[in-house]
């Protein structure tokens, strides 16, 4: 009895050491996510951003937290892209056309095609994606894609009334806005939008090209005295939101749903922001003494030819990189566009 008392007791003992000696589970605690934007955190579209990340946390019950770098603080706008890629940053918002020529297909969208809302250059970019598949995306995975309303002449000292009072002024622009300018008779002098308040402010620059917002977003309807309201020729600039695609596969099939869904609601609602800060950027700029001035029909028609070389030479150019079907990109924004506006 008392040997079988003892083995009982020497048994349990190893087990007590064993259970000891074996490492503590823990639940795993939650994915944490960086994004990176070059937006400031006033900015109504770093607003929305930063409300995505918390409705990705809502959504996932906590599965997922985003910590979140406004300002360019974590990856600077023209590397923001790269950032994700190179994991920098799991998640990304800049310009497409801060990383010029990579993305020949999806930058048909912000060709001169005569933009009116954000909503609608929104709703275009989006569906260029759906139907095209671009691979020049293959390395990232796609949120969504935005796209800001009407990109317009915006200049300080001088009025732009006519095509001729283009010329001999320097414009900010990039991408596009700097074949625009060319096309206008002007000067583009190419740098990020965080740089134009103060190149406007000490005369680098006469002008630049903008969508409204812009005059209240960035405050620049401080610094400039005129716009010119050339809708019919007026480009627009797309926007991507992207998450490395290595994160984005490691993320559980529930979590990758909420976030698809959430996606789609974030993607309406930049366009309508957009919209919507245009209006408040006009009424800045007029608050702060600005003139916008309209063009008649005739003058509108004259900037429309000007832009028109651009939009045949980025066929041929996209061409030659290997997008064969430039030609039905470009028709198919222009068929949307008339549908749409």
């Amino acid at each position: 009895m008392k040997h079988r008392i003892a083995a009982s007791f020497l048994a349990l003992s190893i087990s007590l050491v064993l259970f000891t000696a074996m490492p503590a589970v823990t639940q795993a605690g939650p994915v944490k996510l960086t994004y990176s934007n070059f937006f400031p955190p006033s900015h109504v579209q770093s607003i929305l951003a930063e409300a995505w990340c918390k409705e990705v946390e809502k959504r996932t019950d906590g599965k997922v937290t985003v910590d979140y770098f406004p300002g360019g603080t974590l990856t600077k706008a023209q590397q923001c892209y790269d950032g994700v890629v190179e994991g920098l940053s799991d998640i990304g918002f800049s310009v497409l056309a801060y990383t010029r020529g990579r993305f020949p297909l999806i930058s048909a969208v912000d060709l001169p095609l005569g933009y009116h809302s954000g909503v609608v250059a929104t709703e275009v970019i989006n569906r260029v994606y759906k139907k095209f598949q671009p691979k020049e995306f293959d390395d990232v995975k796609v949120m969504y894609l935005h796209a800001h309303g009407p990109g317009l002449v915006h200049t300080k000292g001088k009025a732009v009334r006519k095509l001729e009072d283009m010329q001999g002024l320097k414009f900010r622009a990039h991408g596009t806005s700097a074949l625009v300018v060319q096309a206008l008779g002007g000067t583009p002098v190419p740098k990020p939008m965080p740089e134009t308040y103060e190149m406007l402010q000490k005369g680098v620059v006469d002008g630049a090209l903008y969508p409204m917002e812009s005059n209240k977003g960035w405050k620049l309807g401080e610094v400039t005295d005129y716009m010119t309201a050339a809708f019919d020729s007026a480009y627009t600039t797309s926007f991507f939101v992207v998450m490395s695609k290595d994160k984005w596969q490691s993320l559980p099939a529930d979590v990758q749903q909420a976030i698809e869904a959430i996606n789609v609601e974030w993607a309406v609602k930049h366009g309508e922001a957009w919209d919507t800060s245009d209006m408040l950027g006009m009424k800045y700029f007029l608050g702060q003494g600005g003139e916008i001035i309209g063009l008649d029909e005739k003058e509108q028609a004259r900037w429309k030819k000007a832009v028109a070389p651009i939009i045949s030479d980025y066929v041929v150019d996209a061409q030659k990189k290997g997008i064969g079907n430039a030609q039905e990109v470009v028709d198919f924004i222009v068929k949307t566009l008339g549908e749409l506006q």
